[in-house]
């Protein structure tokens, strides 16, 4: 009886299936994290044992195994169903004309799947990858590698990939590109079902996330109306990694079984890296983690170094194929990485001494690796002049109120609802769902443990040397690596999605493991049950399959016939301006025409109709981002020569200005875009209100209401071409001598 259970717990550990899902046996202890009961013999030979316990178990286990894998599979389809009907219904897409379909990836959405449509349509892959590598069409002027600049390698991929498929007579290129998105969904969602499962030793918690992240859709995805933006690429990716790491930190993994972790973590963090041009800060959040749980003693040194090396190798294979992007390089992740592997092998005697000695020793420690941290990539960024990245930065300074809040970039950041405070109302949806209060009692209990835990490894001198697994085994409460990893995870990201709402699906599509891990796990209900001391295997196993199952009842009721009538609910694509406008451009300006305006439409003009821009919404370039507020002047008070000169210095032909941005009223005064251009000129800004005292009245008035009467001054340098309700489209004339030939007609060459 003896030999059996030992098995059954080795399988456990390896597989994630406790105890009490393999065996009816009964007994007094519940392992994974807490112990409660006396202490195994360790003299027994393990090998033994465990080869003599798994004949028995293999039929049972595979079964369990291969329902629960089959469960995530049909979990994951589910919410890729659903997206993709949601999708469908709000767009009524598959009924759309090509024009109306390419418009309806707004803003960057747009621009990025235009790099698959070039990739479809070149002559051959060779010449699409070298008009990428050699792009002058994406920036008037200039000639940029789209490949190092922008995180496009999917776009290609798939390119390349429907290219040589023998798909292209039964499926259109924009269905194969979607078909992809929705399906790493699904991707997406298995990897958080496994993480759960992991965590819990039971499939019940993975169904009961997957149930979570889809009927929280809201909050957790936003893929159904941006289909090509760079999260819904990477984020799944981002969930594969976390799962890897938590199996990785699995107690009792063989060698050969950490390498392969090791090996499909740094795939994961790879496709994570190369699609999101903010994977640098996101393993910087994370090196922060494995930093705290190295500091707390809860992993290895061993554990800590192949984290960290898998994170610089998958920042400098990236860096590679993005042809030595100097942003990767001057990255605060890279740079903090560095500085803790050096700090770590020259602090030999870190986890030494008595609790005041070793708390010390932590903050010499802490404040040497971010001064460290802070000198490396101060001087990396002299050494490759980068200043790429400081827009971020002026973002971050202005929310904390520590920078100048008038700069054009971090104000056009601050004033987007994206990045602001988490909005109150996202916890009484969460609430609604059941979600967030499994959640916040598993955080709560497991920061009290992770607290006990800690202070015992800083208290306990002598197991400095030992195993994290070895001293779980010698107390009465402990945690579990994994546990610990993910825990942080948690509280780390959602600290950063309480500071900025659009980084909280980061953290919304992890509370749904998580909160199953609380509901279906032994930690919790196993210290429950000791409290009142009644823990016996019998009363937790039914604990932990019942509520769950009990869950899973009520969100079915309460939310099933919610769903279904979502799902149902049809609408159509509506947008005749916008259609006009592009069908216009297509047929009545010449291809390699220069097109300026707003960040957002000139995506859709580069999409629809491939004309040249001057500026885009991928906003990583400081050259960029300088002509962006150049030609954001049409809509600031600026004389007629001004506006007319900056836009010839970008080299464009036509410039396009909205109604609904000169006259904007979707954001509040302060906050309008024509009141960030009237601060950064120093302008007082228009209507009622208050104005600091340095800003002056502008000498010129606002240029995007005043090209429209026509006056002389207008009309010697621009021509309207194009109007409608939304839309005008002046034509610049390169000159007063000029003026009778720009007053041919606009057709031109096809």
């Amino acid at each position: 009886m003896e030999i059996r259970k030992r098995g059954l717990s080795k399988l456990e550990s390896y597989w994630g299936i406790s105890q009490d899902d393999v065996s009816a046996e009964s007994c007094g202890e519940a392992r994974g994290g807490l112990r409660v009961s006396e202490r195994e013999d360790s003299g027994r030979d393990s090998q033994n044992w465990y080869r003599l316990s798994i004949p028995p178990l293999w039929p049972w286990q595979t079964v369990v195994i291969a329902a629960g894998l089959v469960l995530a599979v049909l979990t994951g389809l589910a919410h890729a169903w659903c997206v993709y009907s949601i999708h469908e219904n709000l767009l009524w897409f598959s009924h759309l004309k090509e024009v109306e379909r390419e418009i309806s990836f707004r803003t960057e959405c747009g621009l990025y799947y235009s790099y698959y449509k070039q990739m479809l349509r070149a002559p051959s892959i060779q010449q699409g990858l070298s008009e990428l590598i050699s792009d002058n069409a994406t920036e008037s002027k200039r000639t940029i590698n789209l490949l190092r600049r922008m995180n496009i390698y999917q776009e290609v991929f798939l390119g390349v990939l429907y290219r040589i498929l023998p798909i292209q007579a039964y499926l259109e290129p924009v269905y194969f590109y979607i078909y992809t998105v929705f399906s790493l969904q699904a991707v997406y969602v298995i990897a958080l079902f496994i993480t759960s499962w992991l965590l819990s030793g039971s499939w019940l918690a993975g169904a009961l996330t997957g149930v979570w992240y889809i009927l929280n859709r809201v909050d957790t995805t936003r893929v159904e109306f941006t289909v090509s933006l760079r999260e819904n690429w990477s984020l799944p990716f981002f969930a594969l990694q976390i799962a890897a790491i938590t199996c990785y930190l699995r107690p009792h993994l063989k060698p050969i079984q950490q390498k392969v972790v090791l090996w499909l973590m740094f795939l994961a963090t790879l496709c994570f890296c190369l699609t999101w041009q903010f994977n640098q800060f996101i393993l910087l959040v994370q090196a922060l983690i494995i930093f705290t749980l190295d500091c707390l003693d809860l992993i290895s040194t061993e554990q800590v170094t192949c984290l960290y090396l898998v994170q610089v190798s998958s920042l400098l294979s990236v860096w590679l194929l993005q042809f030595c992007n100097s942003m990767i390089l001057g990255s605060l992740a890279l740079s903090f990485i560095v500085a803790a592997l050096f700090v770590k092998h020259f602090q030999r005697g870190l986890k030494t001494g008595g609790l005041a000695a070793r708390l010390g020793k932590l903050l010499l420690h802490t404040v040497l690796v971010l001064a460290l941290t802070f000198t490396i990539h101060y001087l990396a960024k002299q050494a490759l002049q980068l200043r790429s990245d400081e827009h971020i930065f002026k973002f971050i300074k202005s929310k904390f109120g520590l920078g100048p809040t008038r700069d054009f970039d971090a104000s056009l950041y601050l004033c987007e609802e994206a990045f602001g405070l988490l909005p109150l109302d996202t916890f009484d949806r969460l609430a609604g769902t059941l979600l967030a209060y499994p959640y916040l009692v598993t955080l709560i209990v497991l920061l009290v443990m992770l607290a006990l835990v800690t202070l015992a490894n800083l208290c306990d001198s002598s197991a400095v040397g030992r195993p994290p697994k070895g001293r779980c085994e010698a107390r009465p409460i402990c945690m579990r690596a994994d546990v610990a990893y993910n825990l942080l995870h948690t509280v780390f990201f959602g600290l950063l999605a309480l500071g900025t709402m659009r980084m909280k699906y980061l953290w919304t599509g992890h509370m749904c493991a998580f909160a199953a891990y609380g509901v279906c796990g032994k930690e919790l209900w196993s210290l429950c049950l000791n409290m009142i001391h009644c823990n016996t295997k019998t009363k937790l196993r039914l604990i932990r399959y019942t509520l769950p199952l009990v869950i899973l009842c009520f969100l079915y009721y309460k939310f099933w016939p919610k769903l279904m009538t979502e799902l149902s609910e049809l609408r159509e694509f509506y947008d005749p301006d916008t259609v006009e406008l592009m069908t216009w451009i297509s047929s009545k300006t010449p291809k390699k025409a220069v097109f300026a305006g707003s960040m957002q439409l000139l995506a859709g003009i580069k999409l629809c109709t491939g004309r040249v821009l001057t500026n885009h919404p991928h906003y990583e370039d400081r050259a960029l981002r300088e002509r962006t507020r150049q030609v954001y002047q049409i809509y600031a008070h600026q004389s007629p020569e001004e506006v007319h000169g900056i836009l010839r210095t970008a080299g464009a032909d036509f410039v396009v200005m909205e109604d609904s941005i000169c006259y904007e009223r979707r954001h509040g005064r302060g906050c309008r875009l024509r009141d960030l251009l009237d601060l950064a000129n120093g302008h007082i800004m228009d209507g009622p209100g208050d104005n600091d005292p340095d800003l002056v009245h502008a000498s010129h008035p606002r240029f995007c209401e005043s090209v429209k009467t026509d006056g002389p001054a207008y009309t010697a340098l621009f021509t309207r071409v194009f109007q409608n309700k939304t839309f005008h489209v002046y034509k610049l004339r390169r000159g007063k001598k000029r003026a009778k030939a720009d007053r041919e007609p606009v057709a031109m060459q096809d």
